[in-house]
């Protein structure tokens, strides 16, 4: 592991500590764990954008018509 140092507002700084506090942890521990949540959340957006962009398939119909809203949820226009 390395150290930082890194610079905060007042403010900040103090909820920071209260959160380290209320979780029976380090000020460094908790600031650790949420830039590391941070980076598994980005990683996955990412990972779930490239595979959207990679998606080889299409929407497209093959010359039939799409079905009826109706059609589909078996139940008249209008009725609930």
């Amino acid at each position: 592991m390395k150290n930082v140092t890194i610079t905060v507002e007042e403010p900040v700084l103090e909820w920071v500590r209260v959160e380290a506090a209320k979780r029976n942890s380090s000020v460094s521990r908790l600031v650790g764990e949420m830039l590391a949540e941070k980076m598994r959340h980005e990683d996955a957006y990412e990972r779930a954008y490239q595979a959207w962009l990679n998606d080889d398939r299409t929407w497209r119909s093959d010359g039939t018509p799409y079905p009826k809203r109706d059609e589909l949820y078996d139940r008249a226009y209008g009725r609930k």
